[in-house]
């Protein structure tokens, strides 16, 4: 719990400060302009304003490393940490209040938080482990999954108009946990709505309860029924978690899948446009293209709070018992302490943070970094031509506290003349040839969202 021996510099801290509102027109255009304007007034660490509620935003690359490798255990993500919040000076409808009272592995600490990991690591061991059929067979459907896609964005012929946000780069990540949790999901466009609410603000509490529903119900059904997926090998690998708990884990997903499809969408922008890039992967060094977009433009810009758990000093300022501090990986890759490390170098730096660090580092890096390679590969295969609608410095930006992204990437596209010729499904058919077929796709029936990914191409 807080620690109640605090200074009373410490205590006026944070709120005494004027604060700097971070969500701001300047920051949706370009964050490292404000980063620097923040780092030149208060050093690496700046006290923010976060959507009403004051919080410090850490900066610095080494803070931000710090943090997040917690030595002495001097951090917590437990939001009962949160001084303000236990005070109730927190509004009960603050947008990302939700997101932190989520009482799951990403936000517990100690004991708990290696209980619930382990098994996260067990269930996702068979998917990430190359060579295993269970790997082998997901990226055969990673395969099918970019072939329908592509296939519903070019239906009306070989060249037009595309969205490669909402047909392409946050659809697929949906597809790849339709596959990882066994199911088909019945309510795909509710939950991948949902899942966009919930990080992005608007009605987060309503799309929390609804996305909990439905994994609750997967939850049961699995502990009943297993099968080749991840709840399952959660199950098998920590036999006492509950329906409940096994739900809240799952819950963790969703923000898996946002920020897969955000890196997607990042690496194709910077491909699209910067001819360098786009020569790395024609050179097949894609890994290292997704690397080096993780580090330039990172799709986890921020990443949910962290508590001190007593006064320490952070930067230029001593941080209270209680406050809350949002770490900033983009700020941090911007740091010129690290910048200066990468100066005039070709291959990009593996000490970027854009997948953590610490204790809570992302424990499925290697399957977004397969997500993404696959993803963008294939797009640049099938496509002979993809050129963006508007030059990239006119691009909207997505408005969210953590996630950094395109809100959408109009192209005109013309296919490569192999995958024009390629036979269509039709739509009576019961069972239909995928497109993937020369990569070892066979007959079987469509996805069950097949036609809501009809629906966003008539939504463009």
């Amino acid at each position: 719990m807080i620690s109640d021996r605090r200074s009373a510099s410490a205590v006026e801290g944070l709120i005494s400060l004027p604060l700097e509102p971070l969500l701001t027109k300047d920051y949706e255009t370009d964050p490292a302009l404000v980063h620097e304007r923040l780092r030149a007034t208060y050093g690496p660490v700046a006290p923010v304003d976060l959507l009403g509620v004051p919080v410090w935003l850490a900066i610095g690359y080494d803070e931000v490393l710090h943090v997040m490798q917690n030595p002495g255990d001097l951090w917590s993500k437990r939001v009962d940490n949160w001084r303000a919040y236990a005070e109730g000076r927190v509004p009960a409808d603050w947008p990302l209040l939700a997101l932190l009272q989520a009482d799951n592995s990403g936000f517990h600490d100690g004991e708990r938080h290696r209980g619930l990991r382990g098994a996260w690591t067990a269930g996702l061991r068979p998917f990430q482990e190359p060579g295993t059929g269970q790997a082998q067979r997901l990226e055969r459907a990673m395969l099918r999954f970019c072939d329908d896609l592509i296939g519903v964005m070019a239906e009306g012929g070989p060249i037009g108009w595309a969205d490669l946000v909402t047909q392409y780069g946050r659809p697929f990540p949906l597809l790849v946990a339709n596959h990882l949790l066994g199911v088909t999901v019945e309510r795909g466009e509710d939950m991948v709505m949902d899942q966009w609410r919930l990080l992005d603000g608007p009605d987060s509490a309503g799309a929390y309860q609804r996305l909990f529903a439905a994994l609750h119900e997967l939850a049961a059904v699995k502990r009943h029924r297993r099968g080749d997926d991840l709840p399952s090998y959660m199950l098998e690998a920590k036999p006492d978690l509950t329906d409940e708990e096994l739900a809240r884990e799952l819950f963790m997903l969703s923000g898996f899948l946002d920020f897969t499809g955000s890196l997607i969408c990042n690496v194709i922008v910077e491909v699209v446009t910067n001819p360098r890039m786009r020569e790395t992967v024609s050179v097949g060094a894609i890994e290292e293209t997704v690397n080096r977009v993780a580090l330039l433009n990172p799709a986890l810009a921020n990443v949910t709070f962290r508590y001190a758990r007593t006064d320490l000093r952070l930067g230029r300022f001593t941080i209270a018992a209680g406050d809350p501090v949002m770490l900033s990986i983009a700020g941090a890759h911007t740091d010129p302490l690290l910048t200066a490390a990468l100066r005039d170098t070709v291959r990009s730096t593996r000490a970027h943070l854009a997948w953590g660090a610490g204790p809570h580092r992302c424990p499925s890096q290697r399957l977004a970094t397969q997500m993404a390679t696959i993803a963008v590969r294939r797009l640049l295969d099938r496509f002979s031509t993809l050129e963006l609608a508007v030059p990239r410095d006119e691009l909207a930006w997505r408005p969210s506290p953590f996630i950094r992204t395109p809100l959408s990437l109009h192209v005109r596209y013309q296919l490569n003349p192999s995958f024009a010729a390629a036979p269509r499904p039709g739509p009576e058919a019961g069972a239909e040839p995928s497109p993937a077929a020369e990569d070892g796709g066979d007959w079987r029936p469509r996805s069950g969202l097949w036609a809501f990914l009809r629906k966003l191409r008539r939504m463009q």
